[in-house]
């Protein structure tokens, strides 16, 4: 990232990253209305889940990937506030006792914690579900075409040959003996599946040609893996105050992660690689991708 500061490349970024946030949580919270009666416990957990904050990226990558096209953030809105609930399920489940019992998430208890176990599954269920409704509906897109294409990359994305897959092999018994291609293709599909159809739906939204939604593909795979890499970093070197969630957990466990594998530095510098060549899939836009460019450098340099 030589030429690139951080002054330069991050801190211009952060306005329009809140503000992208404010507008997903906003549009989340019309898409979980609140309910009475028995089922209103767990729209509660739903809605404590989506609407807790946090960075907001796969949202903020559909809308600014969309952006490269002249597309509003109107028209990616619904897209990216159901990519939202996605990550926001998985979370969910990723807490619960029977995966990674953990008991903070975004600085607060999980939902596991904050209600019950039950409702936490029915919760993340929930989420998934009303993602693809929310993908099938009038705020969508008006091409049913497009429709169904964003629900069939958002379920790959997120079953068994993405988010899913990565998580049944971090709960294998093999995952405490990966080398690093194993580490590489289990974050590739438990955190890079989802970040890659972030930037894939805003080309989708838009009806891209090839190249240019091939260019952002290869864009969010090395930004993917670049983050989970900062993730494994900050597990290493920061506090569960700072993170607002537990750390340590994989390497407690005897789980190979990339600092393990790499060391700190060889670690930090993969990350800097694979940012380089994120900015680099970006050539073909030229100046119109320098949002997406200062994202995968907020990325790399980000303390939480």
């Amino acid at each position: 990232m030589s030429g690139i500061s951080r002054e330069s490349a991050v801190t211009p970024l952060m306005p329009r990253l809140t503000a992208r946030a404010e507008s997903v949580t906003r549009r989340l919270d019309a898409l979980l209305p609140q309910a009475d009666g028995p089922r209103g416990r767990v729209i509660e957990a739903m809605r404590y889940s989506a609407l807790s904050g946090g960075k907001r990226l796969r949202p903020f990558l559909v809308i600014e990937s969309a952006a490269l096209f002249g597309l509003s953030e109107a028209a990616a809105l619904d897209t990216a506030a159901a990519l939202e609930m996605v990550h926001c399920y998985s979370l969910i489940h990723d807490d619960l006792p029977a995966m990674d019992d953990s008991d903070l998430r975004r600085g607060r208890p999980t939902v596991h914690v904050k209600f019950d176990e039950a409702t936490a599954i029915l919760a993340g269920d929930g989420l998934l579900t009303e993602a693809f409704s929310v993908l099938t509906g009038a705020g969508g897109h008006p091409d049913p075409v497009v429709r169904c294409e964003l629900v069939a990359g958002l379920a790959a994305a997120s079953g068994a040959a993405g988010m899913v897959g990565g998580q049944a092999i971090d709960l294998s018994p093999e995952r405490d003996r990966l080398d690093l291609a194993g580490i590489t293709n289990l974050q590739d599909l438990k955190t890079g599946a989802l970040i890659v159809f972030s930037c894939e739906a805003g080309a989708i939204l838009a009806q891209a040609e090839p190249d240019a939604r091939q260019a952002l593909k290869d864009y969010a795979g090395h930004l993917g893996l670049a983050f989970q890499i900062v993730d494994d970093l900050l597990d290493s070197e920061s506090t569960p105050e700072a993170l607002g969630k537990p750390i340590g957990q994989d390497a407690a466990a005897g789980k190979a992660t990339f600092v393990g594998q790499l060391g700190v530095e060889g670690a930090r510098e993969m990350a800097a690689n694979l940012v380089k060549r994120a900015c680099g899939s970006l050539d073909i836009f030229g100046e119109q991708a320098e949002v997406l460019r200062k994202t995968a450098t907020f990325v790399l340099e980000r303390t939480r």
